[in-house]
C-alpha cells in the first residue's frame, strides 16, 4: 500500500496532491510466474511541477522522486493524459478507449455493442397493426387466387340423375378452358401467332366432360349439363330408338336416364370454330351442344340453342358433399365413346 507525507497547508501554501504512481517492474517469466499486476502508490504532485508545461503536457518522468518540504497545489493530470490516475491504475494505456470518456472493460464493450434493443410499447403496437395487415393482405390474396380458379356450385333439379342429385355440392375447376391470346408474342422473332391466335393452356371443352355455364337463354342462371357435341360435330337423335349419333355414330352413354327424344330438330350441324357461322350461330368462335343426363327431364341443346364458349364456367373437378353428408368423390366426367369407332374415324 502507499504512504503519505502530510505537510501542513497553512505553511506550505496548498493543501495535499495526491496522484497514483506504479512501482517499477517487476520480472516476469511467462513459464514460471504468475501474472501480477504493479501495486500503486500514491504521490504528490508539487507546485514547481504543476507550473511545469511539460508536465502538464505529459512530458515530465512518470517515477520522479519528489524532494520533502516542497509545497503543492490542487491539480491533477487531464483524464486522456498519460499520468492520469485513471491509465495508472491499469499500468497500460488502452488505445481502444476514447479521450475524456467513461471508461468500460471489455466485457462492458462486448455487452454494449451486442445488445438487442427491445422497441418501446409504442413500437410493439406499430410492429403488431403492420403484421395484421400483412396477414389480412395475404389471405385477401390467397382468397381472390383459389376464388379466381375454383368455385363451389350446389346442383339444383334432376336433370342430371343419375350421376348427380339434386341439393349435391361440387367444386368447379376454372381454369380447365383458359385461352391464351398468342398475338402479345408478335413480337418475337421468327415466331407468328397466326389467324387464330388464341389457343387453350390445357384443353377444350371435350365430350363426356359436366361443365358449368351460363345459359344462353337465361344469362342470369347457371346450368350444368355434359358436352356432346364440339365444334365441327353433326348430332342426330334417333327419335325411334332414342338413340344419340355424333358424326354419324351412336355414342356409349352408360351414365343416362331413360330415353332420348328429341324436342324440335333432330339434327344439329355444330359450325366449326373460328368461322363466320360460328359467331352467327352462337355469338362466339366455338359453339358446343349439351344435354343432361336425365334426358326426359332436362332443358338443354335440343331445344335449338348452343353454347358459346365464352360462358362456359368450368369443368366439374370433385363433389364433397351428397344425400346430406360429406362425401369426397371425383365428379362424374365419362368418356363418350362411339358404338362404331372405325366408322367415327372415317
Amino acid at each position: 500500500m502507499s504512504r503519505f507525507d502530510e505537510l501542513d497547508g497553512a505553511e506550505r501554501g496548498g493543501g495535499l496532491r495526491e496522484a497514483r504512481e506504479p512501482l517499477p517492474e517487476t520480472s516476469y517469466d511467462p513459464l514460471l510466474s504468475p501474472w501480477e499486476e504493479a501495486p500503486v502508490r500514491l504521490r504528490r504532485i508539487t507546485s514547481a511541477q504543476f507550473e511545469d508545461p511539460l508536465f502538464a503536457l505529459g512530458a515530465a518522468p512518470a517515477f520522479e522522486r519528489l524532494e520533502p518540504g516542497l509545497d503543492s497545489l490542487a491539480w491533477e493530470a487531464p483524464p486522456g493524459s498519460m499520468y492520469s490516475a485513471e491509465r495508472a491504475a491499469t499500468g497500460y494505456p488502452d488505445r481502444f478507449q476514447p479521450a475524456y470518456q467513461e471508461r468500460l472493460t471489455e466485457l462492458q464493450r462486448r455487452l454494449r455493442q451486442e445488445t438487442i434493443t427491445i422497441p418501446r410499447p409504442q413500437g410493439r403496437w406499430v410492429v403488431t397493426v403492420r403484421e395484421m395487415a400483412e396477414t389480412l393482405l395475404l389471405a385477401l390474396l390467397i382468397f381472390l387466387s383459389v376464388r379466381a380458379s375454383f368455385q363451389n356450385f350446389r346442383v339444383e333439379g334432376q336433370s342430371m340423375q343419375p350421376s348427380l342429385e339434386d341439393g349435391e355440392y361440387l367444386i368447379v375447376n376454372k381454369l380447365s378452358y383458359t385461352r391464351l391470346d398468342l398475338g402479345i408474342f408478335d413480337w418475337l422473332p421468327f415466331f407468328e401467332a397466326g389467324d387464330q391466335s388464341e389457343k387453350h393452356i390445357w384443353s377444350s371443352p371435350t365430350r363426356g366432360d359436366i361443365v358449368v355455364f351460363r345459359a344462353p337463354t337465361s344469362i342470369n342462371r347457371d346450368f350444368i349439363k355434359r358436352v356432346i357435341g364440339v365444334p365441327g360435330d353433326v348430332v342426330e337423335i334417333d327419335e325411334g330408338t332414342g338413340t344419340v349419333k355424333v358424326n354419324g355414330s351412336a355414342l356409349k352413354e352408360d351414365y343416362i336416364q331413360g330415353a332420348t327424344h328429341c324436342s324440335g330438330e333432330c339434327r344439329t350441324d355444330i359450325p366449326q370454330a373460328y368461322t363466320p357461322e360460328a359467331r352467327a350461330r352462337c355469338g362466339s368462335d366455338a359453339c358446343y351442344f349439351v344435354m343432361g343426363d336425365n334426358r326426359q327431364n332436362s332443358s338443354d341443346s335440343r331445344q335449338g340453342w348452343l353454347v358459346p364458349e365464352e360462358n362456359i364456367i368450368g369443368k366439374a373437378l370433385i363433389t364433397y358433399w351428397h344425400e346430406g353428408g360429406p362425401e369426397l368423390d371425383l365428379a362424374p366426367n365419362h368418356s363418350v365413346g362411339l358404338t362404331d369407332e372405325a366408322a367415327a374415324e372415317n
